[in-house]
């Protein structure tokens, strides 16, 4: 215990505020080239799969969606590792690296007109390298917040991981509001769609440089270094109980938040019959609010327990979703879209909001990367990256009104979860606890 009590640094509160924000940037910007493809894929869908039909064309990006995904469980445990071992600052800089070179490469790629088959082999083959490095991101983006954090203020500042995530997004959201307006839709169609994965690519940089100057954890500092078990699949078998707990909370949380924030504004265009314009922009302001939201939630987190918040989002998901998504289809104007919108993000920040801290707080220092990001990985790529897919799929074969039925029971399983599984208490207080009694 000798150890910890000489590696613990006291940093003050704006000391652990930059290093935060560094570390959350680079989430945002991961984020902003994941959410890139999903934001233009009406735009380059049939630069890479022609076909004759609009929502063929978006079945087939959507696929390349949910195969990125599905690189996810994969990125968890190779970066998760190399997290717990190696360090969380050393393993976030490669993650964002990693996504840098696979933005550029899209930003540049032939299409299928003019390299044929091997355009959308480039395309699915960056996407999977894409979805190793988001993989990682969220295990140790998660990580690394949590542990920096001061201990009465960790969900405040752990909310900031998904507010950068949904600011990626919104970042997406917005340039393509911009390239909207300055380009014609046949210039989008042929070009436009590439600027957005050249301004990913160069953002990077930036963020990866600015990762270069992080500090490390204490508790990576004090617990993971030179410990062999560190980040082991043997020693996360340990850990049963909360890699399921990890699986169920994650479930009804993926598939709401990507059917929120990333299948929305399709719904809105061919169920709904907005314009494209008019849908990215209500996209963009609920968006926006989502990102208030997260802070406050994670604040209150602080004062009343995450646990509450999780319920939240489990009745109203279960209770609300369904009535939304029929309301919506039938909307007559923008506003009223938007403010339905609106209350499935109101409703979804129950659960966005604080989700990786209360995670976090489930394993040790020793697995805690591998812990939180495995399982969620493996959830994700199972559910959150196949909610395009299989919403598209439903609407093809005339059952639209179905998805929103899986969507709600997958938020009621979550629920029980929340209700009768997960317990108070945070392996990352009782470390701390440990490490001044000690001292």
């Amino acid at each position: 215990m000798q150890a910890t009590v000489q590696t613990t640094v006291k940093r003050s509160e704006r000391k652990i505020a930059s290093n935060i924000l560094k570390g959350s940037l680079g989430n945002m910007i991961e984020w902003f080239d994941w959410y890139v493809y999903a934001s233009f894929a009406i735009y380059f869908s049939g630069a890479f799969f022609p076909a004759h039909n609009q929502t063929a064309e978006l079945l087939a990006t959507a696929g390349v969606f949910a195969i990125g995904f599905f690189m996810r469980p994969l990125g968890s445990f190779v970066m998760g590792r190399f997290a717990d071992r190696k360090g969380r600052r050393a393993a976030l800089t490669l993650s964002v690296s990693i996504m840098a070179a696979g933005s550029l490469i899209i930003a540049l790629v032939p299409t299928y007109a003019q390299i044929g088959i091997w355009s959308p082999i480039i395309l699915i083959a960056t996407r999977l390298v894409q979805g190793l490095s988001l993989g990682g991101e969220y295990g140790t983006s998660a990580t690394y917040m949590s542990e920096m954090a001061s201990p009465n203020r960790r969900g405040f500042y752990s909310s900031f991981q998904y507010v950068t995530l949904i600011g990626g997004q919104l970042s997406a959201l917005l340039v393509q509001i911009i390239l909207q307006a300055i380009y014609t839709s046949q210039q989008l169609y042929a070009f436009g769609w590439r600027i957005p994965f050249a301004i990913g690519a160069a953002g990077a940089m930036v963020v990866l440089w600015l990762r270069l100057s992080m500090e490390e954890s204490d508790q990576f500092k004090n617990s993971n270094r030179n410990n062999r078990q560190a980040g082991t699949l043997r020693l996360l078998a340990h850990y049963p109980k909360q890699v399921l707990t990890v699986v169920g909370m994650t479930l009804g949380g993926t598939i709401s938040f990507y059917t929120y924030t990333t299948y929305l504004q399709q719904f809105m265009i061919n169920t709904t019959g907005l314009s494209k314009k008019t849908a990215a922009m209500i996209n963009f302001v609920a968006l926006l609010v989502m990102v208030v939201l997260q802070p406050l939630f994670g604040h209150l987190s602080d004062r009343i327990g995450r646990k509450p918040l999780l319920i939240f989002f489990g009745i109203g998901g279960t209770l609300c979703t369904v009535p939304l998504f029929t309301l919506m289809a039938g909307a007559s104007t923008a506003l009223e879209a938007l403010l339905l919108m609106i209350v499935g993000i109101v409703i979804v920040s129950g659960y966005t909001s604080i989700n990786a801290i209360v995670k976090a707080e489930l394993f040790p220092s020793e697995i805690r990367a591998l812990g939180v990001g495995m399982p969620y990985g493996l959830t994700v790529a199972l559910f959150g990256g196949t909610v395009n897919y299989i919403a598209l799929w439903l609407r093809s074969i005339h059952l639209e009104s179905a998805f929103f039925w899986y969507v709600s029971g997958a938020v009621f399983i979550s629920l029980l979860v929340y209700a009768f599984v997960l317990k108070p208490g945070s392996l990352i207080d009782e470390e701390m606890t440990e490490s001044t009694t000690t001292d």
